[in-house]
């Protein structure tokens, strides 16, 4: 005979079915059933400084162990400052649990403390929000969770009711928790003539982005790309879902329009284009119809996680499903034309971005990038801030596997690379993982420091110190505006380090980067390491 259990209960134990093992956020009366039965399924909760840090934290554990991310926020305020990373999720296309305390319908009649209505302000931002109700608790929470992490994934918000979080329920197994079959896309006239088109390529493409990551397609493509010859351009996201040192890389793009105007060429000579996985939302403008959609002699053929709504660029034929289902069933049986690019022009390509992107300069963000390359072992990990720094080390930086380099590139928002890499962290803390930020996205999140102290985690948090909003300058002087409001006084970053409880380490030349960051990986405690790059360092560099 099943026990009757409080909905925050079977919540709980839903989530620890789905793997989760930590949940993020910031307490309030209204959530403390919730926050107590989560911690007696077996979810450990972590207390942050600000809701929006607890969302990033949450992220870095899902790109650790494939779980959702949970996240827990009280009634009004919690909600809102939440607003940054629910949005973050949907367009990065992260699986996330938002469960939120909020005051019972009948009581808002009479009380309007604190109260709006929560489902209105995340609807456009998630892939569904909704609120709980009494007796059907299992069905929501089972629901959220499938609409989470299927499709592209995203953010889902659950809001409890506070009487319904203590409201005694029935247990609910779920007839349809199992993930859905791997999709590839059934013989059909379009899927012979995309074969035939990649059969007989002499110059093909392979155009990868995150719906690679979902579907844990990155081995398909790399026995793709070898046995057919091809090239591969990722996007930031994907980076490393073929090993960057493989010499069919071609590396990380998406907002650089130095990059793009590299390897634009390469685009506009291929005749056959594979878009794996590709989602456009992580491109700058130049990506719109990349190629005409109606070119003549070339083939564009999509295989995407949904059907393509953006119309960014169009193409020949598009398969929607398991990307990696997908092209398998687009190779199976075909071999490669003789001859791929028999101009070389891949290498060419190769070597001039590896020129446009130099990494030997003595002292500056180049150099940075590069020591901390040179110093990370092969399995390291890097949370990236938003910013110029970003974009250069996108470029620059070489991933060897999926989810070595972690960032937003949908959103693009700021104060990210810490608390992702806080969350990384706890997950896997035998993996080497650290924090780039800019010095204005680190002074945005300054209190969780506190957080990294209390969840004493040795994470190695490098800053490139330049007084600026250095994107945002470059874009002002290009646009001949005014200077305003891109620059700021300088912090002591070592001393601030030092007084939240961390060591504090400056640095002015590679071997002081590399000696410090060696002590920072195997420090007991978070190390701030300033890297003073001046003013305008980023001029001509992406």
């Amino acid at each position: 005979m099943s026990i009757a259990k409080t909905a925050a209960d079977i919540i709980a134990d839903r989530l620890f079915r789905a793997g989760c093992r930590h949940a993020f956020g910031i307490p309030g009366g209204e959530v403390l059933t919730v926050m107590n039965s989560l911690k007696n399924a077996g979810l450990l909760f972590y207390l942050v400084k600000h809701e929006n840090s607890g969302g990033f934290m949450a992220e870095g554990v899902h790109h650790a162990n494939g779980a959702p991310g949970v996240l827990l926020a009280t009634v009004g305020p919690g909600v809102v400052n939440a607003v940054n990373t629910v949005a973050n999720a949907w367009q990065d296309q992260v699986p996330l649990i938002f469960l939120s305390g909020c005051v019972d319908a009948v009581d808002t009649q009479q009380f309007t403390h604190q109260v709006f209505d929560h489902t209105k302000v995340l609807e456009p931002i998630t892939k569904a929000s909704f609120r709980v109700a009494e007796g059907a608790v299992g069905i929501a929470i089972d629901k959220a969770i499938t609409i989470a992490t299927t499709g592209r994934p995203g953010p889902v918000h659950l809001d409890i009711p506070i009487s319904v979080a203590n409201s005694k329920s029935e247990p609910f197994t779920s007839p349809n928790s199992a993930m859905p079959a791997q999709a590839a896309p059934a013989p059909s006239t379009k899927l012979n003539a995309a074969r035939q088109a990649l059969s007989s390529a002499k110059r093909p493409l392979i155009i990868a982005g995150v719906d690679t990551l979902h579907h844990n397609a990155a081995a398909v493509v790399c026995d793709t790309a070898h046995r057919f010859k091809i090239p591969v351009l990722t996007t930031y996201k994907a980076k490393g879902i073929l090993p960057e040192d493989d010499h069919l890389a071609l590396g990380g793009h998406g907002l650089s329009p130095k990059s793009f105007d590299i390897i634009k060429p390469l685009i506009d000579a291929s005749d056959v284009i594979l878009l794996v996985g590709y989602d456009p939302i992580e491109m700058r403008n130049d990506w719109i119809n990349p190629w005409p959609s109606d070119s003549v002699g070339k083939t564009v053929i999509d295989f995407s996680a949904e059907i393509n709504t953006h119309y960014v660029h169009q193409s020949t034929y598009s398969f929607v499903g398991h990307v990696g289902a997908g092209l398998k069933r687009l190779t199976q049986g075909i071999s490669a034309s003789a001859n791929i690019w028999p101009d070389g022009l891949p290498e060419k390509i190769k070597k001039t971005l590896a020129q446009a992107f130099p990494t030997d300069e003595a002292w500056g963000p180049a150099a940075v990038i590069d020591s901390v390359r040179d110093t990370l072992p092969r399995n390291g990990v890097v949370c990236v801030d938003t910013g110029a720094h970003r974009i250069l080390i996108s470029q620059q930086w070489k991933s060897y596997e999926p989810r070595q380099i972690l960032q937003s590139t949908g959103l693009c928002t700021m104060g990210v690379a810490l608390p992702l890499a806080m969350g990384y962290k706890l997950v896997k803390p035998e993996i080497p993982v650290v924090a780039l930020t800019g010095d204005g996205g680190l002074e945005m999140i300054l209190g969780e420091l506190a957080t990294a102290r209390d969840l004493e985690l040795a994470i190695p948090i490098i800053v490139f110190v330049d007084q600026q909003l250095a994107l945002i300058e470059i874009k002002q002087r290009r646009d001949q505006l005014q200077n305003l409001g891109v620059d700021f006084g300088g912090t002591d970053f070592v001393a601030v380090a030092q007084a939240m409880g961390g060591y504090g380490i400056l640095a002015e030349t590679r071997k002081m980067l590399t000696s410090a960051l060696l002590k920072a990986i195997s420090a007991d405690k978070f190390t701030v390491i300033a890297c003073p790059i001046g003013s305008q360092a980023y001029n001509g560099r992406f």
